[in-house]
This record gives structure tokens, C-alpha cells and sequence, in this order.
């Protein structure tokens, strides 16, 4: 059986990343790799759905057991991805889809080099604190904090295999379908 890909896909709070992943893993042959947090849930998150909600004591002892393929703190928060449902959905032939921050991704650079990098970046600076203020689930001190990081991290794109500008969504989910096919007709995945 044909091994799945790793696909590792980052971009700033607010850039339209769940959205596109949302229509993405509607497709069959894909896996989510639900990750870990420290952060408190959000309103209609779910528990093993949208994240694992896990207090601060429990990721630190994950860490120490080398449980996670990657780890990293992000706004005063611990986030991870468990290595276990990776190793076991990419051997059944899925395409594993992480949705990491830039930190944490640069982590499974090093140790996966089979990995595909996505960046999804927004049009602009001034569209995506447009979008983190409609969300209305954060503070204006938080919102300025996620878009001067968001900032630092579109630095980041550089790295990456491709990026992705989500100006308009279809064209963004169609992009991403483009990838993906590519990858998965390169001779090293045949």
C-alpha cells in the first residue's frame, strides 16, 4: 500500500486556514490530526474534535515522554501534534493534514523530510485584522497581538513549500487540491 502523505499546513490566525481545510477534508482519504493544546476552548469547540484541551502539567509530561512529533508555545499556550495517529493513518495510505503553527512546523522540517509545507497567507496585513475583528472572540489587545505575529510569521512562507493566498476561497481550495495531486504524482511517492 502506497504510504500517505504528510501534509503540514500553517498560516496566521484569522487567514481562512480551517475553512479551506473544512472543504478539503470533505474529500476521501484524509486524516486531521487533531492537535493539542493548553489553551482554553473556545465557544462550540469540542474536546477531541477541533482540539485536545489538555492542562499545562499534562502536555509538560507528553513532552517528556517524546510523545509529540512536534511541540510549541504560541501567545502563552502549548500546542502539539501526537505522534502516534500520524505514523498510523500515513501507513493505511491517508494523507495526514497538521495544522501547525510556523514554530512547530519548522520542528517536523527537520525530522520529516518527506513532508509537504503550505503556507496560506491572507491578501494583506490590514484584511486579516479586518477578519480577526469580525470574528469577535478576541480582545483588541489580543487581535493586536495576533496580527503583529502574524506578521513574523508570513517571514516564514520563505520556508515552505508552496503558499497559498486566500483572497478568494475557491481559488484557494483549488489551489490546495493542485498541490496535493502534484505531490502525490511525484515519483518518489509512486
Amino acid at each position: 500500500m502506497k504510504k500517505g502523505l504528510l501534509i503540514v499546513v500553517s498560516a496566521p490566525s484569522g487567514c481562512g486556514k480551517g475553512t479551506i481545510l473544512g472543504e478539503i477534508l470533505k474529500e476521501p482519504n484524509y486524516y486531521y490530526s487533531v492537535s493539542a493544546t493548553t489553551r482554553q476552548p473556545r465557544e462550540g469547540e469540542e474536546d477531541g474534535v477541533h482540539y485536545r484541551f489538555l492542562q499545562r502539567e499534562q502536555f509538560e509530561a507528553l513532552i517528556k515522554d517524546g510523545a509529540f512529533i512536534e511541540h510549541a508555545e504560541y501567545c502563552q499556550n502549548y500546542y502539539g501534534t501526537l505522534q502516534a495517529p500520524i505514523e498510523e493513518n500515513r501507513a493505511l495510505g491517508r494523507n495526514v493534514i497538521l495544522e501547525i503553527e510556523v514554530q512547530g512546523a519548522m520542528q517536523i522540517r527537520k525530522t520529516c523530510p518527506d513532508a509537504v509545507f503550505i503556507f496560506i497567507a491572507p491578501p494583506s496585513i490590514e484584511t486579516l485584522r479586518e477578519r480577526l475583528m469580525n470574528r469577535g472572540t478576541e480582545t483588541a489587545e489580543v487581535i493586536a497581538e495576533r496580527v503583529a505575529q502574524a506578521e513574523r510569521e508570513t517571514e516564514c512562507a520563505k520556508d515552505y513549500d508552496y503558499v497559498i493566498i486566500n483572497d478568494v476561497l475557491e481559488t484557494a481550495i483549488s489551489d490546495f487540491k493542485a498541490i496535493v495531486r502534484a505531490e502525490e504524482c511525484k515519483t518518489k511517492n509512486n
